[in-house]
C-alpha cells in the first residue's frame, strides 16, 4: 500500500468518513487494523487519506462497523476507486492546493447552492472581472501569477448541474474593475441566468431585518447527504466544512436565505435594470 506525497481533498474526506465510522462503532485504530490484518499506522494513514483503501477492505470494514446505508457505502468506494485526473493536474505545485481542491469538488458535485455578498462567484465571473479581482489581492500578485489563477478560473466554469445563486445587491453594484467590468458581468450574470440549470435570486439592499448577510457560503451537494461538502472563506485559502450538524445549519440557513430573496423573474429584471444604470 502505497503512501501519497500530497493527498487531494476527496482522498482526505474519504478517510474522515472511515474514522467517522469506527470511532461511531467503537473501535480503536488497532482494532480496526487486527479486522485488516495490517498495523494501527497503515489505518492512520488511510484515514488520513495518506494511504489508499481498496473496495473489499473498505466494505470489509464498513460491515463490522455496523454502517448498513448502502448507498453511502457504495460511495464511500466510488471514492476510494476513483482514478481521475482532472484538467486541475496541470496546475499542481503552481497554485495553492485550495485551487485544486475546489476545482476538484466542482468535479464531482452533484448541486451548488451559493449566497455571494461581496462578489460574483468564481464559475459565473468573466475573465475580466475575475483579473480585476485576483488583481486586489494583497500581496500583490506577478504577472504570471496573475494569468495562471485567471486561466484557472475561467476552466473551473462548470455549470451543468443544478446551480442556485442568491447574490446580494451589494455584490452587483460593487464595481471590481471598471465600469466597462462591471456592466459585461452583469450582461453575463443575466445571460447565464437564463440556463436551464442555472436560477439567480437577488437580495435588495431594501429587504427588512436580513440579519443573515453575514458572509458567503458554498454549498456543495455530493453523492449523498452526508458527502456534502460546505465551502468558507478563510484567511489562507477555503476551509471545507463537512461535519454532520454543520451541514444540517448550513442547509436550513441557506433555505431561509433563499425564501428571503426576490424570484427568478424579479432578479432579472433587477439585475437589467442595474446594467442599464452602468
Amino acid at each position: 500500500m502505497g503512501t501519497r506525497r500530497e493527498p487531494t481533498a476527496r482522498q482526505r474526506r474519504l478517510g474522515v468518513e472511515l474514522r467517522r465510522l469506527r470511532e461511531a462503532a467503537g473501535f480503536s485504530a488497532r482494532e480496526a487494523a487486527a479486522l485488516l490484518g495490517v498495523n494501527s499506522v497503515q489505518i492512520s494513514q488511510i484515514e488520513s487519506g495518506i494511504a489508499g483503501v481498496s473496495e473489499e477492505r473498505l466494505r470489509r470494514l464498513a460491515s463490522h462497523y455496523a454502517c448498513t446505508d448502502r448507498e453511502f457505502i457504495d460511495a464511500l468506494v466510488a471514492m476510494a476507486t476513483d482514478r481521475t485526473r482532472g484538467w486541475w493536474e496541470e496546475y499542481r505545485w503552481q497554485l495553492p492546493t485550495s485551487f485544486l481542491d475546489l476545482a476538484e469538488l466542482d468535479h464531482h458535485a452533484t448541486f451548488r447552492h451559493e449566497v455571494a455578498i461581496l462578489y460574483v462567484p468564481g464559475p459565473l465571473q468573466t475573465e475580466d472581472y475575475a483579473r480585476a479581482v485576483f488583481s486586489a489581492r494583497v500581496p500583490e500578485l506577478t504577472a504570471d501569477e496573475l494569468e495562471m489563477r485567471v486561466r484557472h478560473r475561467m476552466a473551473r466554469k462548470r455549470t451543468d448541474f443544478p446551480y442556485t445563486l442568491v447574490i446580494h445587491e451589494a455584490a452587483l453594484r460593487i464595481r471590481v474593475g471598471d465600469r466597462a467590468t462591471s456592466r459585461a458581468q452583469l450582461i453575463a450574470l443575466l445571460n447565464s441566468s437564463e440556463a436551464d440549470d442555472i436560477t439567480v435570486r437577488v437580495i435588495p439592499f431594501d429587504l427588512d431585518n436580513f440579519g443573515l448577510a453575514a458572509g458567503t457560503m458554498t454549498y456543495m451537494g455530493g453523492p449523498v447527504a452526508r458527502l456534502d461538502t460546505v465551502v468558507r472563506d478563510a484567511p489562507h485559502g477555503s476551509a471545507f466544512v463537512d461535519a454532520e450538524a454543520q451541514l444540517g445549519a448550513y442547509r436550513m440557513r441557506f433555505r431561509k436565505i433563499e425564501a428571503a430573496s426576490l424570484e427568478p423573474e424579479r432578479s432579472r429584471d433587477f439585475i437589467n435594470r442595474l446594467t442599464k444604470e452602468l
